[in-house]
């Protein structure tokens, strides 16, 4: 059987000539930028993360710019990418980066978990990507690869699978090279171990793989257990004055689309049209096409109503978390992606 350091040379030779090395996070590399890019990266596509990024660096090129930023405007510069979750603990992070660290990334890795939203494996990524030193990751791709490698079965998210991906994934770790190393480990993964019609012909590691000795490559690794995601309805009030402005409220920070904007919502029409008749409006509201969202643990109908208010008297019930927008602004705050759609679409 081969060595650790072996796969980690054979891997590392397949990366120069194959690997990514022109992404912008690897230009002007510094914790700061990887750290960004990581979080984007997490259950999102490359591709995808891209354009997002440049415009994040453009607009907060250091830690300290994100920290004395509003967080309506970091939402949306995010809006797109979902998890919004990921955008409020960059955010708080970069504040507590600010406070603590004298607006540097820390270079210690309990340091870097004591962060909101960093974990293990992005931490492990920070320090060997920003610094080239020995960090270890275990994303996605890696875990695949992995599971792969050394035909394991069960769901890697289980624990006691998890720990065995860990202890492979510490002694895989070369004590050099090690940007390259994490860079390459996440692109083969990514390029040629894929979920789906992995290029097993191009991979350098074939000769290592007992899931493809035994014909198990597209079995494993074992997915995770299906659940049938309950349904849920919801009612949402798109109002509009005679400006043309809409009014939008802000949601909680904790929550689905924590922090973000979204029209009002109810429960049903007959809630909507109670509070309508409450706040003296009329209750002839225009039904709009319905939208449908998936999470990742429920799937989502929303209900539009369009009411057009007619004159400049008739008032709505607002509260500290409600604001009239107009169709200009919509674009500096940060949007639930379905809403913004559909504003789009209405405008």
């Amino acid at each position: 059987m081969t060595t650790n350091t072996s796969f980690a040379e054979q891997l590392l030779i397949w990366f120069d000539q194959h690997g990514r090395n022109h992404l912008p996070w690897q230009k002007n590399r510094t914790g700061y930028r990887v750290w960004v890019s990581e979080i984007m990266l997490q259950q999102t596509q490359v591709v995808t993360v891209i354009p997002y990024f440049e415009r994040f660096m453009e607009r907060f090129p250091a830690a300290k710019d994100l920290a004395e930023a509003d967080v309506d405007e970091v939402l949306s510069l995010w809006t797109g990418l979902g998890y919004y979750r990921r955008a409020r603990n960059l955010h708080d992070s970069a504040i507590a980066i600010a406070e603590q660290h004298q607006g540097n990334m820390p270079k210690n890795i309990d340091a870097l978990i004591a962060l909101k939203g960093i974990g293990r494996s992005t931490a492990g990524a920070i320090l060997s990507q920003a610094y080239n030193e020995p960090g270890i990751i275990l994303d996605g791709n890696v875990k695949r690869l992995l599971t792969r490698l050394h035909a394991i079965e069960g769901w890697p998210g289980q624990s006691k699978i998890d720990k065995q991906l860990w202890q492979i994934a510490t002694e895989l770790t070369p004590n050099q090279r090690n940007a390259d190393y994490t860079q390459a480990i996440m692109d083969i993964g990514a390029t040629i171990c894929k979920p789906k019609q992995p290029l097993c012909v191009a991979c350098p590691m074939q000769a290592r793989c007992q899931a493809l000795a035994l014909d198990r490559v597209a079995s494993i690794p074992t997915p995770k257990p299906k659940k049938v995601l309950p349904h849920k309805t919801i009612s949402v009030l798109l109002l509009k004055n005679q400006q043309g402005q809409i009014l939008l409220e802000q949601r909680p920070s904790k929550g689905i689309w924590g922090g973000l904007w979204s029209l009002p919502e109810f429960v049903n029409l007959k809630a909507l049209q109670t509070q309508l008749a409450l706040d003296g409006l009329p209750t002839n509201t225009r039904p709009i096409t319905p939208i449908k969202h998936v999470f990742s643990h429920y799937k989502l109908t929303i209900e539009p109503h369009l009411l057009v208010l007619s004159n400049m008297l008739q008032k709505v019930s607002e509260n500290n978390r409600s604001q009239w927008y107009d169709s200009q602004q919509l674009h500096t705050i940060g949007l639930a992606t379905p809403i913004k759609k559909l504003l789009e679409k209405t405008q």
